[in-house]
């Protein structure tokens, strides 16, 4: 508890977590370019980052966008806040909400990707609705992004899996909707689909399970 403790005082103290309480928690939406990051680069979220480890990874390999690892444990935030102050990853924010309050946060066209590895795959069907794929989610997604925006999606669960590919072909604004079920055996995927691992990943592939990958533009150019 101490611990924890410790690390909730740390995020608050650390500039790059935006959380209630701080100025920027009530004002960035529509602001990110201009009042966090100083630039007009392109902003790509992690949903559901956890440690942020995607979220780290991303950013290391690309300085030219912005990235920002979203989560409601402020104890998870704090690994990924540290590691992007230590290696001076200054395109690199973490906001501490839920994800049913991203238009809280990001006005309409203010995002242009969407980075979704490995959520809560919400088995029971009286959750259908939480999953983060589930059509109630892609629409806040929709009303964020920028037209041709990118939504990306991992997973080792494979009825969740079917189930975001169903929910996303019977989306007509969808396009170039691309989906393996083992992005790592014969399917071609260059770049951060393989170039990026968690620590879960990693603990996935060890146990032999496949990693099941979707991609798709969420909204028509």
């Amino acid at each position: 508890m101490r611990k924890k403790l410790q690390r909730f005082k740390d995020n608050a103290a650390s500039n790059n977590v935006i959380e209630e309480g701080k100025p920027l928690y009530s004002t960035i939406k529509g602001q990110w370019g201009t009042d966090y990051f100083q630039n007009n680069h392109p902003i790509t979220l992690e949903l559901g980052c956890g440690y942020g480890e995607y979220t780290i990874q991303l950013a290391a390999l690309c300085p030219a966008k912005n990235y920002i690892g979203i989560d409601l444990k402020g104890a998870r935030l704090w690994k990924g806040s540290t590691l992007a102050l230590e290696q001076q990853l200054q395109h690199v924010a973490f906001l501490r909400t839920r994800i049913e309050q991203l238009e809280q946060f990001f006005s309409p066209g203010e995002v242009q990707e969407i980075y979704i590895p490995f959520p809560d795959p919400r088995p029971k069907k009286s959750d259908i609705n939480k999953r983060l794929t589930s059509p109630p989610f892609l629409d806040i997604y929709r009303r964020i992004m920028s037209p041709g925006g990118w939504l990306y999606f991992k997973t080792d669960d494979l009825d969740l899996f079917h189930y975001t590919l169903e929910v996303l072909q019977a989306q007509p604004d969808v396009q170039r909707l691309f989906h393996t079920h083992d992005c790592y055996q014969g399917s071609n995927i260059l770049g951060e689909a393989t170039n990026v691992q968690t620590k879960y990943e990693m603990m996935f592939i060890n146990q032999g399970k496949t990693i099941k990958y979707i991609h798709c533009q969420l909204r028509s150019a």
